[in-house]
């Protein structure tokens, strides 16, 4: 009985004291890395309308940071209380060694995960925020902004609400549709009995307008362009305009383009296509 009080008073102590602590700094690096992330896209905010891509990039970094030291904090505090309790750890690499190749197979996903999570984050693919479209090996589409980049997973979340988990070595081709800057297309259907003069008229009156709007100048980066008739179908002709936006404000431009597009083709009587 003394035995085990001793064993509790000086083993036991340290191993709780060690998980204590494991637990208390697991806490601390979330914390961090949380504070770093908001302070970095408040600093941002500050400066423009969407967040830069050298802070997508820093909130990603500072993500997978905190990951990865957590993940090192725990195998040195596993490693710290298999040698209190007397585990021979090195007597323990080679069983480790032939379970390891026998899980191999089974470890290549997470390889793969992480090898693909590591160049995602260098080479800058996207980042926090950014609107994605992820094509992933099963042959299915994720689309969605982006709420977590680690080395193993991303994390979408739709329009709906909802949140995809995409682990990283699925990933067959990622589309970014906020990077740099975006575009807002907008077809408009006339018959094809309008005079499609009259129509490209009205519609370079709307894409001058759009530069005075309350709510657009602030999102586009130059007037928007008429690029003239895009297909021909019975009885209709569709009528295409481009506008460069802001990251990821390509539709609530092409939202406002098409409400102002609308209102001006009622003032001049030009019907829509049925």
């Amino acid at each position: 009985m003394d035995g085990i009080w001793q064993w509790l008073a000086t083993t036991g102590l340290r191993i709780t004291l060690v998980v204590l602590f494991a637990v208390l700094a697991t806490r601390l690096i979330r914390w961090v890395a949380d504070t770093v992330s908001r302070r970095i896209a408040r600093s941002d905010e500050q400066n423009s309308t969407v967040r830069s891509e050298s802070v997508k990039h820093r909130q990603a970094v500072a993500s997978v940071i905190s990951s990865v030291s957590i993940a090192i904090l725990y195998t040195a505090v596993g490693l710290d209380i298999a040698n209190e309790l007397g585990l021979p750890v090195g007597s323990l690499v080679a069983p480790a060694a032939v379970l390891g190749a026998a899980l191999g197979f089974g470890a290549q996903r997470i390889v793969q995960d992480l090898l693909s999570g590591f160049f995602v984050i260098t080479e800058r693919q996207y980042g926090f925020g950014d609107l994605v479209e992820l094509t992933v090996s099963a042959g299915g589409t994720a689309t969605g902004t982006v709420e977590a980049v680690t080395l193993r997973v991303t994390k979408l979340r739709t329009s709906e609400g909802e949140v995809y988990t995409v682990p990283n070595g699925t990933i067959v081709k990622a589309l970014n549709l906020s990077k740099d800057w975006a575009g807002a297309v907008v077809d408009v259907p006339v018959s094809s009995a309008v005079d499609i003069n009259r129509v490209n008229d009205v519609l370079r009156g709307v894409a001058a307008a759009a530069m005075d709007d309350d709510e657009m100048p602030g999102l586009l980066l130059d007037e928007p362009q008429l690029m003239g008739v895009e297909s021909i179908e019975v009885g209709t002709v569709n009528v295409r305009m481009v506008a460069r936006t802001l990251p990821g404000k390509q539709f609530e431009v092409g939202r406002r383009l098409r409400a102002l597009v609308v209102s001006a083709l009622r003032r001049e009587g030009i019907a829509t296509a049925a």
